[in-house]
């Protein structure tokens, strides 16, 4: 079975003065239709591994390979066309535009691509926002919603061009208890029902605990 991320012995050191080895040979895979949490102290390389291993980062050594593509080596702008089809991100802030609708900050990443009509790509933005329940917050501007419903509308954005691999970096950092234990519902629901991937970095122990496998990241290295 191909895997949906396989990373070999990735190295990251950053120079200067005094260089900084970051990550000291991690090997690691996620199956297809898995979702799995990476923990770990401040200043692990937790976050600096995501980076790589989500392609937003190409300085490192190892190999690593995405939805049965290696994607070592490939150029800029490859990896750009890579992640538009291949890849979702969910971050701590929710990074929406606060003078566009709930409904225009989720069609973005579809427009871009351009792979699809409008009208279409209209009413697969609204199909998402429905299925993370704040369908009746689409015309709404994203400025005028609540924290937890901005979070979901910015993983409405992330599945709009259905990626096979949905990436968070602490995406429940800014919310309190209920609307974390929600958007922790949603990531399982997109896991069980559509068979995506999901990896996401956390310091909550208890949304990583609840997640089907846990990837601890201590001093560089995969405890």
């Amino acid at each position: 079975m191909t895997h949906a991320l396989q990373a070999t012995n990735i190295q990251k050191t950053f120079s200067g003065a005094e260089p900084f080895q970051a990550l000291r040979g991690i090997s690691l895979t996620l199956a297809k239709g898995e979702f799995v949490s990476i923990t770990g102290k401040s200043g692990c390389g937790k976050s600096t591994l995501l980076y790589i291993l989500s392609t937003l980062d190409t300085a490192y050594q190892g190999t690593l390979h995405l939805c049965g593509e290696q994607v070592t080596g490939q150029s800029q702008d490859q990896l750009a066309s890579f992640r538009s089809r291949h890849l979702g991100f969910v971050f701590q802030f929710h990074y929406l535009l606060p003078d566009f609708t709930c409904l225009e900050n989720v069609m973005i990443p579809a427009l871009r691509l351009g792979a699809k009509p409008i009208a279409e790509i209209e009413h697969d933005a609204m199909e998402k926002l429905r299925l993370l329940g704040v369908g009746e917050q689409a015309t709404k501007l994203a400025s005028k919603i609540s924290g937890g419903q901005q979070q979901r509308v910015a993983i409405a954005r992330a599945l709009i061009n259905d990626p096979a691999i949905l990436m968070g970096d602490e995406p429940t950092g800014n919310l309190d208890s209920r609307n974390t234990g929600i958007v922790f519902d949603l990531f399982q629901g997109i896991v069980r029902d559509f068979g995506k991937t999901v990896l996401t970095v956390t310091h909550d122990p208890d949304f990583a605990r609840r997640s089907d496998r846990v990837i601890e990241v201590v001093d560089g290295c995969v405890n």
